[in-house]
């Protein structure tokens, strides 16, 4: 006999209703993981697709000045030796280089930037020959004003036809940088026995223009002189020059410096990391304050003491790369105290008719004319002293005497680069003036192919290296000659003499 427990109907329907309920949860958690499980593999499987892929620095005209930028970089790790970017030469460059070298970048296809970068400022805030007023913040907002205004093709137009220029000043300059384009070196130098400085010229040359490793067009010529530079400052330890031994380096230096210091503050405000330039210019940058003579102007050789070589000719172009120094936002130990001492050497430089000599007061080879006045008169401008007598003073002695034509002595156009840029510079009536003088006469002796016709004859001028017809001093005088030409929109009026 058997005995069986038996449910009572209400307990096995409370039974009954927890088997379903357990198999429903179960059913529930199952697809929840199986839902779970897809969405995982999902994510690791497309998110490749929608990861962020940097874009290149675009911007076409009347971009507001704040928004923001997108760069397309190229990231580049190997050591190879130094050697000219490719026929096909990227526009944009970002490395991250362990290299000791300068290192030309893979190819990278880039469009043509169309830049309108904003409204200039005054020169009072900026830089000198071929420099650039001051700014701050980021983006292109960060580019000093004046640089920002030869930036744009339309700007530049504008600017010319404002300040007494006109469309076959921009043809002249087009015409030489496309020269310059066909006759630079596989290494990317200019020149011969002093390839820096005329490297230096002709990089400068292509900025004024605006023109970077993003141009479409010039783009490949401006890298490989920077290249240039960036490998001879790498190799010789900070020195921009192939010959030390020369005593007149130290022009070679600075021109370079000069060249350097611009290229930083354009690659840097439009994120284009070109290997190795930020550590030359500084190291570079440094060298030249450090070596300034104690009379505060800058020695043949860097020599020290008293009995060396000081002049203004070659303090100038170290007074203009100083003031490139300080746009490009590195840390130059004593930039403010050497600026101030070089300003106080240029000044004792002024004779009592406004005019600026060459070791003294006085006329240089006793030549009747202060062709060093342009120098002086720029380098105070630089500085914040746009509105000083010795400006002013320096301004009427060039509206007064300076001259200009080709087979005269006055043709002196290393005096005329100068002379200018600080007749721009101070604007009104003085550079109408001026303007009229130079600007025709300088585009008529333009040759078909984008040089310039020999100065011949005897000239007033403490060098005159830009006359004869070598293949340096056809660059030289062409480079001299291009950025003079490019003065329109490399400069704004003054405040020191009207708008």
């Amino acid at each position: 006999m058997s005995i069986h427990a038996q449910l009572s109907p209400e307990a096995q329907a409370r039974l009954d209703a927890m088997k379903r309920n357990s198999t429903i949860s179960s059913i529930i958690i199952a697809l929840l993981s199986i839902v779970l499980i897809g969405l995982l593999l999902a994510f690791i499987l497309i998110s490749p697709m929608f990861k962020e892929t940097p874009v290149i620095v675009t911007y076409s005209a009347n971009v507001p000045a704040e928004e923001v930028l997108e760069t397309k970089k190229v990231s580049t790790n190997t050591k190879q030796k130094p050697s000219a970017p490719s026929s096909s030469s990227a526009k944009v460059i970002a490395a991250n280089t362990t290299s000791n070298v300068a290192i030309p970048v893979p190819e990278v296809d880039v469009p043509q930037p169309s830049t309108d970068f904003g409204n200039g400022d005054d020169f009072g805030d900026g830089w000198g020959s071929g420099g650039d007023g001051g700014g701050g913040g980021g983006g292109f907002g960060a580019i000093p004003a004046t640089m920002r205004k030869r930036c744009s093709k339309e700007d530049r137009l504008q600017r010319l036809a404002e300040t007494g220029g006109n469309e076959q000043c921009e043809e002249a300059v087009l015409k030489a940088l496309r020269w310059m384009k066909s006759t630079q070196a596989a290494d990317g130098s200019w020149g011969g026995a002093n390839k820096a400085g005329m490297t230096g010229l002709g990089l400068l040359a292509y900025l004024g223009h605006c023109e970077t490793p993003l141009s479409e067009e010039f783009g490949e010529s401006c890298l490989k002189a920077m290249t240039f530079l960036i490998n001879l400052g790498m190799k010789n330890d900070g020195k921009l020059a192939e010959n030390v031994a020369n005593k007149q380096w130290p022009y070679e230096h600075a021109i370079a410096i000069y060249a350097l210091a611009e290229s930083t503050t354009f690659c840097k405000q439009l994120n284009i990391a070109v290997p190795n330039l930020t550590e030359v210019t500084q190291k570079a940058g440094q060298f030249l304050i450090d070596n300034q003579n104690q009379d505060g102007g800058w020695a043949y050789s860097y020599e020290e003491g008293s009995g060396a070589h000081t002049d203004l000719s070659v303090s100038g172009w170290h007074i203009q790369a100083l003031k490139a120094m300080k746009h490009t936002g590195l840390d130059f130990k004593n930039l403010s105290r050497c600026a101030k001492k070089s300003i106080e050497y240029t000044e004792l430089k002024q004779g009592p008719d406004g005019g600026f000599g060459y070791r003294g007061p006085a006329p240089a080879g006793n030549a009747g004319y202060h062709t060093l006045t342009g120098v002086g008169v720029l380098c105070l401008q630089m500085w914040d002293k746009e509105s000083s007598k010795e400006v002013r003073k320096g301004v009427d002695y060039i509206s007064d005497k300076s001259k200009l034509k080709w087979g005269a002595p006055e043709c002196d156009l290393y005096g005329h680069y100068y002379e200018a840029q600080a007749m721009m510079n101070r604007g009104g009536k003085d550079w109408k003036k001026y303007n009229e003088m130079m600007r025709d006469e300088v585009l008529k002796n333009q040759l078909p192919d984008g040089t310039w016709k020999n100065p011949e004859g005897k000239l007033r001028a403490v060098g005159a290296s830009f006359q004869g017809t070598s293949a340096q001093s056809v660059f030289y005088r062409t480079a001299l000659c291009t950025l003079m030409l490019e003065v329109y929109y490399r400069f704004l009026p003054g405040t020191g003499g009207g708008k």
